[in-house]
């Protein structure tokens, strides 16, 4: 006779995958933990596991568990996990079922208020995920979650759209260079980058979505999971001599398929250049000074293959020109270390110089 697990083992080979696969029948238990995992499989998504009789009742979420009580995210429905996958965590392998790597994101006790076939209300006390949260079918297998609690405290949700703040152009470096940072002024695509559930949106300068265009950044995305942020940078193609090449950026269009995104990928050497940091884990950073956004932005760690954070210079003006030249770009841009991010503005607090 089967049991609730049989699924579960229908798809697993036990000699080939480093999962639990347990050919004992479940037995019930306290009904009270939990865990998420982060699996890095062919999509990544989370996967909210809730012991129920015996079982790990299963969610497959790809944008993960709300905080946000404004924003429903899709939650599937999979089939049932034993208990001991509450603390798997590796790599499975290519080819078998759920392949890629699983990390557990968070774990802890909950409470239950309602479960029946279509709705599922809980009170989840994780390290990183709390609160109260239904649960409902809306088709099938797919299911909706929502976070039920108020947001958690000074929690801001992630904007929609930031308008990219502008330099003045100027002739001269700042008569107090101490009071400045300096950048190099790279030629490229100018692009506000939100991530969210590992997935980014990509908005130009001309506030037109071009995310398909430029499949290396959805590594970044990944990359960065679970973090959520908004980021401002450029997009810089490099030409045979790793200087800046506009020209190898225009022919880029709209990629809509695995394959051609993997040829224009493999045709421009592409570099995501980020500069600043607008908004992080649910707090708007607008407001604060530019030395603690490029602190906040250091510490997100952003080092790719396509993707990265180039140095700024702090009180080194004429420094930073002589680097501009040996590498080929068209100057600098010196901000002010207190400038706070002006969406839209076109202000002296960032300066862009030759």
């Amino acid at each position: 006779m089967g049991d609730r697990l049989d699924e579960y083992r229908r798809k697993r080979d036990a000699k080939r995958t480093p999962e639990p696969v347990p050919a004992r029948r479940p037995t019930a238990g306290g009904d009270d933990m939990f865990v998420i995992q982060q699996h890095h499989a062919r999509s990544l998504h989370w996967d909210l596991r809730l012991e129920r009789g015996g079982v790990l009742v299963s969610w497959a979420v790809p944008r993960g568990v709300p905080r946000d009580p404004a924003r429903n995210n899709l939650a599937v429905q999979t089939e049932d996990h034993p208990m001991e996958y509450k603390d798997f965590h590796g790599e499975i392998p290519a080819g078998e079922y759920g392949g890629g790597r699983m990390t557990i994101f968070d774990h802890g006790t909950y409470e239950t208020e309602k479960w029946r076939d279509g709705e599922v209300i809980v009170t989840l006390h994780g390290e990183r995920v709390s609160g109260r949260y239904v649960l409902f079918r809306t088709d099938g297998k797919n299911w909706m979650i929502h976070r039920m609690d108020p947001p958690p405290a000074g929690f801001s949700p992630m904007p929609d759209h930031v308008a990219p703040m502008l330099p003045v152009r100027a002739a001269k470096l700042p008569a107090d260079d101490e009071a400045w940072a300096y950048e190099l002024a790279w030629e490229g695509v100018r692009a506000v980058t939100y991530v969210s559930g590992g997935r980014p949106r990509l908005l130009g300068g001309d506030d037109k979505e071009i995310t398909a265009s430029y499949p290396e950044v959805r590594e970044m995305a990944e990359a960065l999971a679970p973090t959520e942020c908004v980021l401002d940078g450029v997009i810089v193609a490099f030409d045979s001599d790793g200087r800046v090449s506009e020209a190898a950026l225009r022919p880029r269009v709209r990629v809509t398929d695995g394959a051609a995104a993997r040829r224009v990928a493999s045709r421009v050497p592409v570099q995501y250049l980020v500069f600043d940091l607008l908004w992080v884990e649910g707090r708007a950073t607008v407001d604060l000074p530019y030395a603690e956004r490029r602190e906040l932005l250091t510490a997100l760690d952003l080092a790719g293959p396509h993707w990265q954070v180039p140095p700024h210079f702090t009180g080194g003006g004429e420094f930073a020109r002589q680097a501009s030249r040996e590498q080929g770009v068209g100057g600098v841009v010196a901000k002010r270390l207190d400038s706070p991010y002006l969406p839209g503005k076109r202000t002296r607090q960032w300066l862009e110089l030759p």
